[in-house]
């Protein structure tokens, strides 16, 4: 069998086991290792060198984290409740209302994806919004699992369709890696292409309201000192500190965008709160340290997820089983494109990012379509779907390990079962559906 295939089945059938995904995604890598013939020292080998490049977007969360907890203490996350406990009102007997819940899934849902381009600050935003929220959302019997769901909507979706933000570097990534392949694309087609996959992220987005749209009883746990932002009888937040933390969102925003780098936007948001003196010395190790251990997690995952990529690209067998879906196509458009994207989504799955998934696919994918007499719009439909298909439903993908970073903030969400499962449900599968239509009608 495969490497990758038999590496990301292991991985996936211990993730959901409730096997650590640290410890899943190590497991799944040594067996591909050994399985692709790298052997105990080369697996161990590629998965070393393969860590070191997951170093930065961990040490990247964990300033991230940080800084969203430092920003938390002027107020700012309890001021955002606030302002949604203005339209819901505080009794109960408004909150059993429809509207009140449509409010607060609407606001996750706009804040989602306005990370992605308008505030590009990704999933930075989900420890500062999310944790004050959950003694509302109980108070709702709001399904974390349609939370979940929402926020990877709203994380995954623009990236998808909208060339503004982190869309511009996906739809960079896929005219760029095309051209190498040889077929030359404009970024203004990518929009075109890619509105079919997107529309399938509304669809699936639509399924998850329906089938989470019963009440879900959650206990009244106490928050953590890093997540806790309960909103008090008298207001605590200063009109000075809401200034203060808009100022240090602005700031990092701005270095994030000039370096390239969310490690140093991080650190001029967290620069611009000490100069204006909204942490006290005294309290800011405590807070940032905290911050740093909230979004832990991710970071070691995302290490993880970077040595089994690096085991996986050493054994070949990416290449490997690109071609074999290529030589069992016969020349059969329909089961190409199916096949093309079942591929993506399987590399995606074990990666966790759509976005390294591209280059490696692109290469066989793009001769492979022009081939089989593919449009260059459905070869970018194809090259887009595939890469970003997995990214919703990956145990490794930080589109799922942020949602839950913020939903399991008191213990009761966990990561594989109720965001992980409902996402790679509700989303790969209309998007595999949709992706597939647009190669096949563009």
């Amino acid at each position: 069998m495969n490497a990758v295939v038999f590496a990301v089945i292991v991985m996936l059938i211990l993730s959901l086991l409730r096997v650590n995904v640290v410890f899943s995604l190590i497991m799944g890598a040594l067996v591909g290792g050994l399985i692709g013939g790298l052997g105990m020292d080369g697996t161990i080998a590629a998965f070393s060198e393969g860590v070191g490049g997951g170093a930065n977007v961990a040490l990247s969360y964990a300033m991230l984290g940080g800084f969203a907890v430092a920003v938390s203490s002027t107020g700012l996350p309890e001021a955002l409740v606030a302002f949604v406990l203005k339209f819901i009102g505080n009794k109960e007997e408004a909150r059993s209302k429809k509207l009140p819940k449509a409010l607060i899934l609407f606001v996750i849902l706009i804040m989602a994806c306005f990370s992605q381009n308008v505030i590009p600050v990704h999933i930075a935003f989900i420890p500062l919004l999310i944790p004050p929220l959950l003694k509302i959302m109980n108070e709702l019997r709001i399904d974390r699992r349609l939370a979940a769901s929402v926020l990877t909507f709203g994380l995954v979706t623009p990236y998808m369709y909208l060339p503004v933000g982190f869309g511009q570097i996906f739809h960079e990534i896929v005219a760029t890696n095309m051209a190498k392949s040889g077929l030359e694309v404009s970024m203004d087609q990518l929009p075109t292409a890619m509105l079919l996959p997107a529309v399938g992220m509304v669809v699936g987005l639509l399924i998850a309201l329906f089938v989470y749209r019963k009440p879900r009883e959650y206990k009244e746990a106490q928050l953590p000192v890093s997540a806790e932002a309960q909103v008090p009888e008298t207001q605590t937040y200063t009109k000075s500190g809401l200034i203060v933390a808009g100022i240090a969102i602005v700031a990092a925003l701005a270095a994030q965008l000039q370096t390239d780098s969310m490690v140093f936007g991080a650190l001029a948001g967290i620069i611009v709160l000490y100069l204006f003196r909204a942490i006290r010395w005294s309290e800011a190790d405590f807070l940032l340290t905290n911050g740093m251990r909230m979004m832990a997690f991710i970071g070691f995952v995302m290490i993880a997820a970077s040595g089994f990529a690096s085991v996986m690209g050493a054994t070949g067998d990416v290449e490997t089983l690109v071609q074999n879906s290529a030589a069992a196509i016969g020349g059969n458009k329909a089961l190409g494109a199916l096949l093309m994207l079942v591929v993506g989504l399987l590399v995606t799955m074990g990666i966790g990012s759509s976005f390294s998934t591209v280059p490696i696919i692109a290469t066989i994918f793009v001769p492979l379509a022009l081939e089989l007499g593919f449009s260059p719009l459905a070869t970018i439909a194809l090259v887009g779907t595939a890469g970003a298909l997995g990214d919703a439903g990956s145990p490794a993908s930080d589109s799922t390990l942020g949602p839950t970073s913020g939903l399991n903030a008191d213990g009761q969400h966990d990561h594989i079962w109720d965001t992980v499962v409902p996402t790679f449900l509700h989303y790969n599968i209309p998007v595999i559906i949709f992706g597939w239509i647009a190669a096949m009608t563009l």
